[in-house]
């Protein structure tokens, strides 16, 4: 099922939820009440419920998107020293050149066009993947340089092959959920309750005040929805790309 859909579902059912709870509440009112006897301490701990609300979901929407972020800088980093490396082994002999290279593109395709996939579903890396990469830096690490040029080239490639392997584990740390149970837990309850406090205030079956809850309660449906999204940064819709791999390697891919 598409996660739009489910986000439509989702706002759309909480939306209908709080509409109907209001309809079927103002049916047993009767006659002689009077909304205006609210308490104002009711008024005021709705207020401060909601706005203390705003501030965690605004906190949990930015910890969740600054892990995306991470997560796709880990991924150009990584691409970025696998890109090094196959533009600097140019200095070494033909033979030794071409194993670097093939190695390079045969991780870069695996990554691509099956760890990928594998990360997404089950949120962290493959053996395989990791094999391909030390593969690569065995091809560097195991070459003596013999002149000077290829001297000055080789601590550089080994190093950009550590970045790689470096980058590639800061890729596997961000594969999985960035949000513990218990944060979910607070999200959803704290939700619950302040949508639930739309009740203690009297509201009528106008169409402004049936139009604003609904549109509250789809808000709040939105965001949790939205937190969601982000909290697998490989795994979902608003998720890190692999693109920098497509872009410095345009000749892999599917």
């Amino acid at each position: 099922m598409s996660e739009w859909l489910v986000l439509s579902i989702a706002m759309a059912a909480a939306c209908a939820v709080v509409l109907t709870i209001t309809l079927i509440n103002n049916r047993r009112i009767g006659d002689d009440d009077d909304p205006t006897e609210t308490p104002d301490v009711i008024e005021y701990m709705t207020m401060m419920i909601g706005v203390v609300y705003a501030i965690v979901l605004g906190l949990a929407i930015a910890g969740v998107w600054e892990a995306r972020s991470a997560a796709q800088e880990s991924v150009r980093q990584e691409a970025q020293a696998l890109h090094e490396v196959d533009v600097r082994s140019e200095v070494y002999p033909a033979a030794v050149r071409d194993r670097i290279r093939s190695d390079v593109n045969a991780y870069v395709t695996y990554v691509i066009d099956t760890e990928w996939k594998h990360m997404a579903d089950h949120g962290e890396l493959t053996d395989k993947g990791t094999e391909l990469l030390n593969q690569v830096r065995r091809d560097v690490t195991d070459y003596q340089p013999r002149t000077d040029h290829e001297g000055q080239a080789y601590q550089p490639l080994v190093d950009q092959v550590a970045a790689a392997d470096d980058a590639r584990g800061a890729r596997g740390q961000s594969a999985g959920a960035t949000m513990p149970g218990v944060v979910w837990f607070g999200l959803i309850t704290g939700a619950l309750v302040t949508v639930g406090l739309i009740f203690t205030l009297q509201i009528r079956r106008s169409p402004s005040e049936l139009l604003l809850a609904g549109l509250f309660s789809a808000l709040i449906a939105f965001l949790l929805f939205l937190i969601w999204d982000f909290d697998a940064p490989f795994g979902r819709g608003i998720a890190a790309t692999a693109a920098p791999f497509l872009d410095l390697f345009p000749g892999i891919g599917t």
